[in-house]
């Protein structure tokens, strides 16, 4: 539908999305940076969908029950920031859009979680929001079947764009949600075939009608300027009982001289194109001004959604009393009461009982008590249960045929498990983890680092986490990931010496509420070094005194995971030979790092010798804790990997790359000269 033809026939409708296109275009002008063409393609589709479709309440942007909107093309942030300007939260002024990216304003160049109300998540990364988005219809799907539809009921929608749909996660997100049958997510497709080389058709030639549905999706069309006819294809995705890809055709840019070109992606229109795009429009006001008959309608879509919320709290209170409170418990992200008892009743069992296990198999068993008390929790793999020791008996399996289960088979999905573990998290009510092998950290990067970005408490179960998982050899040993997993800002990295350690960062991850954590996990048995109870978590506080020299202290071995039970090898060593040693565990360089100055100056004192062991490279962090924090580099040295592995059996390795006690030792005794 032509613009004559459209300001014709939906007169009312077309100055209300006029009223979003515009904001966009004077904001990106104003800033002299951004992307207008995309907001001035989708304004009709999003008009529809807020005015007649999607429930929610700016007074109230943390609505449990409001239906989720996610921006994957975050790059036209302005549409979203349009629209919450229009229909009345309380934040986003106008002011706020006149600084769009601007320093320390509500309206930054991508939409960014935690930062804007009503942003849902942060977006940018092209395809992160769609398989988001598929983590969120998931937590809808498994609260409904928990606390029943009084409580959940609601839609996940996405809008998408040509690169999202390119990129790889795209796939994984795709296939999962397919698989899934996930109902109540609908995904908008801004069909406009243009990126920013040019025609799409220039690198990508796929059918994606066909694709979508091979993946189980139902797929549906319609004229993206149409409102009727975006309206038919949005009501029929709602009754489809399938994931629905709605094939929206638009035009980038839309009546503008770069209409349907790549210059209307990214940069600003320019004044002269504006003033003429304002005559196309039939907008005659000054940028940033909406005429108050517009306005007004705007703010009444808003307001609409203060009815429902205020139904669905009547529902909530006819609830019984602790009923609502689990319902406020798993949506604050509180844990429950039992939790710290639990674990603490764990790592007394194991002091005393002393087992020889894989830090893995240590981490199920600490689920193994932790799940049954945590009912929010929802578990995985990509596709390596048995390997990553994720399940635990009465889960359950997350399925259309059973959205009580609590274990998802991601399958060989990575990235896009990681993305649906944000989703999940960023949705409320649920506390997601899920397992791969530490080196496939690389596939799920892009999501791993939007945890940390969003502050979401999502826990990466890594294991199989150095050489010493042996003959599968240097492609799936990953001596390089803990140094950018520690490097990665707000992010908590655990690497536990034995099962009471292992007890100690589950508990840790799981009250976390603003951050990730990844467990990096062994595949061989380590023994347990923490045989005295302590009540107190140790992890906590990130590193620790595990044992101390018997005489005068002339060496501290600082070692992580499974080289901790090295260095108590070592330490008895050079113990016998008159050598005062003292070992140092440090499950979290994070949060040791954390600690004030003088818990640190008492577990790392000036003086003796130093000596960091890790089977990972040395620039994991290591230079910290051996050179600075009263180190020297004359009296530091480190046991570990320079290089790739190889593939032989794991104590084999260890022997073959001199990470040994034997190294140790003599690397002390060089030291100390």
């Amino acid at each position: 539908m032509d613009i004559a033809t459209l300001r014709e026939k939906h007169p009312d409708h077309w100055m209300r999305a006029a009223a979003v296109r515009m904001l966009a275009v004077d904001a990106v002008q104003a800033a002299n940076s951004g992307h207008p063409g995309m907001p001035m393609g989708m304004a009709d589709v999003a008009t529809v969908l807020f005015s007649r479709h999607l429930k929610f309440d700016p007074k109230d942007p943390r609505w449990p029950d409001r239906d989720r909107f996610v921006l994957s093309a975050g790059h036209g942030s302005m549409l979203l920031y349009a629209l919450l300007h229009l229909t009345g939260y309380e934040a986003m002024t106008i002011d706020q859009i006149r600084a769009f990216r601007q320093w320390g304003s509500l309206t930054p160049g991508h939409p960014e979680y935690g930062h804007t109300p009503g942003v849902e998540t942060t977006t940018g990364p092209l395809g992160q929001g769609l398989a988001t988005a598929v983590g969120m219809a998931m937590a809808e799907e498994a609260l409904r079947a928990r606390f029943g539809k009084r409580v959940q009921d609601h839609y996940t929608y996405v809008i998408a764009g040509d690169g999202c749909l390119m990129e790889g996660i795209s796939h994984e997100a795709i296939g999962l949600a397919g698989r899934q049958k996930l109902g109540r997510l609908i995904v908008l497709w801004d069909n406009n075939n243009i990126s920013i080389d040019g025609e799409v058709t220039l690198s990508d030639i796929t059918d994606q009608h066909k694709r979508f549905s091979a993946a189980g999706w139902h797929v549906v069309s319609c004229d993206g300027h149409d409102p009727d006819d975006i309206d038919r294809a949005i009501t029929e995705a709602k009754a489809a009982g399938k994931p629905t890809l709605v094939d929206c055709k638009t035009h980038i840019g839309l009546g503008s001289a770069v209409q349907d070109s790549p210059k209307a992606h990214g940069a600003p229109l320019g004044e002269e194109n504006i003033a003429r795009l304002r005559e196309v429009y039939g907008w005659p006001w000054p940028p940033f001004e909406i005429p108050e008959e517009i306005a007004a309608w705007w703010r009444a879509v808003g307001a609409r959604g203060a009815a429902e919320r205020q139904a669905w709290q009547e529902r909530l209170e006819a609830l019984s009393a602790p009923r609502q409170k689990e319902i406020a418990r798993v949506f604050a992200g509180e844990p429950p009461r039992r939790l710290a008892a639990t674990i603490r009743a764990l790592k007394k069992q194991i002091s005393e009982e002393g087992p020889k296990v894989a830090t893995r198999k240590s981490s199920e068993m600490v689920l193994e008590v932790v799940n049954p008390i945590m009912p929010e929790t929802i578990g995985g793999s990509a596709d390596l249960t048995g390997s990553n020791n994720t399940m635990t008996a009465g889960l359950g399996i997350f399925d259309e045929t059973n959205r009580k289960g609590r274990y998802v088979h991601y399958g060989i999905r990575e990235h896009g498990m990681a993305a649906a573990m944000n989703g999940m998290a960023l949705h409320g009510g649920i506390r997601p983890y899920g397992g791969t092998f530490l080196v496939f950290t690389d596939y799920a990067r892009g999501a791993m680092r939007l945890s940390a970005l969003m502050g979401v408490p999502t826990v990466y179960v890594m294991t199989h986490d150095s050489i010493g998982l042996g003959e599968d050899g240097p492609t799936h040993q990953p001596v390089e990931t803990l140094a950018i997993c520690r490097a990665t800002p707000n992010t908590v990295t655990f690497r536990p010496c034995d099962t009471v350690e292992t007890a100690e960062a589950w508990e840790l991850a799981l009250t976390s509420k603003g951050r990730p954590s990844v467990l990096a996990l062994s595949r061989q048995g380590l023994p347990t070094l923490r045989r005295e109870h302590k009540t107190r978590n140790l992890t906590a506080q990130g590193a620790y005194v595990l044992a101390e020299a018997t005489g005068k202290r002339r060496a501290i071995l600082i070692a992580t995971g499974s080289e901790v039970a090295i260095a108590m090898e070592a330490r008895a060593r050079l113990e016998e030979e008159g050598i005062g040693t003292r070992v140092v565990s440090m499950p979290s360089m994070e949060l040791f790092a954390e600690q004030d100055e003088a818990l640190r100056r008492k577990v790392l004192p000036a003086g003796p010798v130093r000596v960091g062991i890790e089977a990972g490279v040395r620039d994991g962090g290591w230079d910290r804790w051996l050179l600075g924090e009263r180190g020297r580099e004359a009296k530091a040295g480190f046991v570990g990997m320079s290089g790739f592995g190889a593939s032989a059996p794991g104590p084999k390795l260890y022997e073959e790359f001199g990470i040994t006690a034997e190294a140790v030792v003599e690397k002390v005794k060089a030291l100390l000269g």
